[in-house]
């Protein structure tokens, strides 16, 4: 039976090393047999890891917290890429200035459940309350099976159903293109508060009892992972290959430039720092009990030695 890697989000740049891992045949290097999946949102997916109906994911770092309290159940194996990974469009017409997430107050805006804990804690360190300033739900049409997030997220706006919307690089980049929104905040490259860039991650993740009862299996997933990223950060081209089973023509040709953009984040290291910024952050939106939580509770540290690239 086939190792099942899990993503929230598929036709999108934000967890593409596991995508690659898998269509690339860097799983199948290992000796392992292994598919991706679409399971949305990014809480649910974790659910389906705790319950062993699939084998490993790939999504934020934070949300495992909504499936295993404290982190007791999991580990995080590796980085897919480092920094939190989402963008924030509105509406061209609005004229809103990058960075101004004043500009947010009175719109409807589209966020998905783990990815909106980024935004509202993001707001609520400008003092903007998420929850009565502007009013944050979900996409239309993101619920869909099969859906892109990203993708849904822009066709909203495009239909005047969503002021705006926080998403993957795959739904700004078509919103832009489109000349239907405007580059309110990119958090990867440092345009949030202080501090926000590191809220969390995106992550390759198993269960502890994978860890502990597999380590060779578990492994072999991350020597896949790291793999894939090595190539990728090599030759971005190779992206149009990883998706070519999953991708519609329009986002093909979109995903060597988005995953060139981003592969200068390609490092599978998860160092203490990010820990702990994880975990203050986990903390601060109340999915992390105040208990102390070492980086041995949170990371497979066995495996640090196969994240050098």
């Amino acid at each position: 039976m086939p190792l099942r890697v899990a993503i929230p989000d598929l036709i999108s740049p934000s967890y593409f090393p596991a995508i690659a891992a898998v269509e690339l045949g860097f799983f199948q290097n290992e000796g392992l047999d292994a598919s991706i999946e679409l399971i949305f949102p990014v809480t649910r997916t974790y659910e389906e890891l705790r319950e062993g109906r699939i084998d490993f994911v790939g999504g934020a770092a934070h949300a495992p917290l909504y499936a295993f309290k404290d982190w007791k159940g999991c580990r995080l194996l590796c980085a897919l890429a480092q920094r939190m990974y989402w963008f924030l469009i509105v509406r061209k017409d609005l004229g809103a200035k990058r960075g101004d997430l004043a500009a947010l107050k009175g719109l409807r805006i589209g966020a998905a459940p783990g990815p909106v804990d980024g935004l509202k804690r993001m707001l609520s360190e400008f003092r903007i309350d998420p929850e009565r300033d502007l009013d944050i739900g979900p996409v239309p049409g993101s619920a869909g099976a099969g859906a892109s997030f990203g993708i849904a997220a822009a066709k909203a706006l495009e239909e005047g159903k969503l002021d705006g919307f926080w998403a993957n690089g795959m739904g700004a980049e078509v919103a832009l293109r489109k000349g239907i929104g405007t580059l309110l905040l990119d958090a990867r490259r440092g345009d949030g508060p202080p501090g926000a860039l590191d809220y969390t991650f995106a992550a390759f993740v198993g269960t502890q009892a994978r860890v502990e009862e597999e380590p060779q299996l578990a492994a072999a997933a991350v020597r896949a992972i790291v793999g894939a990223q090595k190539a990728l950060k090599a030759d971005p081209s190779l992206a149009l290959k990883a998706c070519s089973r999953h991708f519609p023509a329009t986002e093909a040709g979109l995903i060597a430039e988005l995953i060139r953009r981003d592969a200068p984040f390609y490092d599978p290291a998860i160092s203490e720092h990010a820990v702990q910024a994880l975990n203050a952050f986990s903390r601060s939106i109340g999915i992390l009990s105040g208990a102390a939580v070492t980086y041995e509770q949170v990371v497979a540290t066995q495996f640090r030695g196969l994240w050098k690239t």
